[in-house]
């Protein structure tokens, strides 16, 4: 095996990468930009090399960066682990023709996974289903529409050179084609410099189903079962398992060796993905189960394929690189138990998923399942790179336990200021449906307003009460509000919880778990991080009756406008004002009817995450 291994990579892959290295006795080098110089990744690698300023362009994506610190290093081999170059079929002909070893698929393969049209015109002559659909040449508006028209709609419009979600576009209606085809195309050209498309059919009920193959220097060329990855957003995936709900032996048998033609069609070597979508309104066979993609990499979810295996697919990759033949034959893999990976991310669901950047002040990650983490209390999540914080892995018996497991786990997660996605993980994962497993890739979209969280549910609230209670004994007149002079209290507690006002009840068999970070009381609460506190003296008129009209702003950003005046009248769901920030745009709006009350902001203004920017108060009516 090689003596020493460069990851260009970061974060959670970089630190998976070294883990499997050390053990196997590889030294290790690490490349960072000047944003992650602080990470872990960097100090846990045995050599460290700084290519270039944050932007991944002139850093990750600088082949010539990396290839000049893997001279610089003497390293024997690259691991691109996976985005950036990982699937960059001219750096990894770079990378051989420099004599370095290229710990990732031939470039031939790359190439020729890369087009989707392409592709699927080669896997469908070696025998493997494709999508229904139009791959041909005529790229002309009247051709592609008269595809569209024969195949039926729904259709889905997608880019030839397309990925990550990007160049997509579902077409319900022959009327509304043009339109979205001239969409598509504009976003792939300026996403990936290739306009062309291809037509499929859209499946109405769509499972996403992707089976891990390895191949090896040797012709020898193995499955290790699949996965399936329905629940997404945005055509991102959230939470993916194996084995994948519903399949029987005869449909997996039937796919998994599909997925294997597709690998020596292509004469494939190390590990790789290839992906199907299936129709799974009468239940999944292989009649309705079709060819999607290849992936020529590793893949972010390839932990539950190590969990139901028990196998390292790193050391795999590292031992096919250094020329060993697969470490096992495929009569000598099994499968064992359940598993799934949530993504953790540093968004906020409740604010239409607005991404969450800043300093990890407070992190706590579960200890009882394997998690795979970038980052550690302490560290930034910037807007340069993707915004994962973690990887959390559940293994269990049978698909309840390791379900359950998984529920438990991502409930624990603290993550404070920066918002994250670990209170919604942890609804999907006790969501009855998700539970037994009717899913497809709509789920998120049909159930996303219920899962989001906006608000915090009774128990939340009692919580904070209760919390709170303890800590205001020394002026009660402000915090314990249902206080009366001729008789007992009520046990009512207005408390502020992520800016808006409630009502709650001390109760002192709740055991709330609230923290101090950076003079904020934080309460944790089944994944869900809620700044608690006393309302604010300039809110008391905004909470009388109905108690919410405070209004805050959701993020740091700039006031671009207000559109009320004080003491004017608003109706429920008039806009208030709007603040940008990265690029996005968010508008307030009034919680109810009322009277617009002391305006804190004006335009041009910067605010913090939850400032107070405006009141309404309720007319009593």
């Amino acid at each position: 095996m090689m003596e020493s291994l460069l990851i260009a990579n970061r974060g959670e892959i970089a630190r998976r990468i070294i883990r499997t290295a050390k053990t196997a006795g590889i030294r290790t080098i690490a490349v960072y930009s000047e944003a992650d110089a602080g990470l872990p990744f960097v100090r846990e690698a045995d050599e460290a090399i700084a290519i270039g300023p944050p932007p991944a362009r002139e850093s990750y994506l600088s082949e010539e960066g990396i290839l000049e610190a893997a001279r610089k290093a003497g390293a024997a081999a690259i691991h691109p682990g996976y985005g950036f170059l990982s699937e960059n079929a001219e750096f990894a002909e770079a990378v051989e023709k420099a004599g370095i070893v290229w710990v990732g698929a031939p470039p031939a393969a790359i190439r020729a996974m890369g087009l989707k049209d392409a592709a699927k015109a080669l896997l469908q002559a070696a025998g493997v289903p494709v999508t229904p659909g139009y791959l041909g040449p005529d790229q002309s508006e009247a051709r592609l529409a008269a595809e569209a028209n024969a195949i039926g709609y729904p259709v889905l419009i997608k880019a030839v050179a397309g990925g990550g979600g990007k160049g997509m576009r579902r077409v319900d209606r022959h009327k509304d084609f043009a339109e979205l085809l001239a969409s598509c195309r504009r976003e792939a050209a300026a996403a990936f410099g290739d306009d062309r498309v291809l037509i499929e059919r859209y499946i109405v009920n769509p499972r996403h189903i992707e089976v891990q193959v390895f191949a090896d220097q040797h012709g020898n060329c193995v499955h290790l079962f699949e996965r399936d990855c329905s629940l997404q957003r945005r055509h991102q995936k959230v939470i993916e398992e194996a084995p994948a709900p519903g399949l029987d032996a005869a449909t997996r048998a039937a796919i998994c060796d599909a997925a294997v033609k597709a690998a020596r069609a292509v004469s494939y070597v190390g590990a790789g993905t290839v992906e199907f979508i299936a129709d799974a309104s009468q239940g999944l066979r292989p009649d309705r189960i079709w060819f999607m993609e290849m992936n020529t990499r590793l893949q972010v979810e390839h932990p539950v394929t190590e969990a139901i295996s028990g196998e390292d697919l790193v050391l795999w990759q590292l031992k096919v690189a250094s020329g060993e033949p697969l470490p096992k034959s495929q009569d000598e893999i099994a499968m064992k138990g359940w598993a799934f990976e949530a993504r953790l991310y540093a968004e906020n669901p409740a604010a239409g998923y607005l991404p969450s950047t800043g300093r990890l002040e407070h992190l706590k990650l579960p200890e009882a399942v394997r998690v795979d983490s970038g980052v550690e209390q302490g560290d930034e999540i910037t807007a340069f790179y993707d915004p994962m914080i973690a990887k959390i892995i559940a293994h269990g018996p049978n698909r309840e336990a390791a379900l359950s497991k998984l529920a438990a786990a991502c409930a624990e997660i603290e993550v404070w200021p920066v918002r994250s996605n670990a209170g919604l993980l942890a609804r999907i994962a006790i969501d009855p449906d998700f539970r037994a497993a009717r899913i497809d890739t709509g789920f998120l979209d049909r159930h996303g307003e219920s899962l989001a969280a906006k608000q915090p549910d009774e128990t939340a609230i009692d919580s904070a009460a209760t919390v709170l209670s303890k800590r205001t004994t020394d002026d009660p007149w402000s915090a314990l509000t249902g206080f009366r002079i001729a008789g007992p209290g009520d046990g009512r507690v207005r408390v502020r919880i992520d800016g808006h006002l409630y009502w709650g009840r001390v109760r002192p068999d709740l055991e709330a778990n609230a923290v101090e970070v950076d003079q904020k009381t934080v309460l944790f609460d089944a994944g869900n991080a809620w700044p608690i506190g006393l309302p604010h003296a300039g809110e008391v008129e905004a909470s009388q009756g109905a108690g919410d009209g405070a209004i805050l702003s959701p993020m740091p950003g700039l006031v671009i406008s207000v559109d009320v005046a004080e003491g004017g009248r608003v109706a429920k769901g008039d806009r208030l004002l709007t603040v940008e920030a990265m690029k996005m745009e968010h508008t307030l709006r009034a919680p109810f009817d009322g009277i617009v009350g002391k305006l804190q902001v004006s335009t041009g203004v910067r605010v913090s995450e939850n400032q107070l920017v405006v009141s309404v108060i309720k007319e009593e009516g």
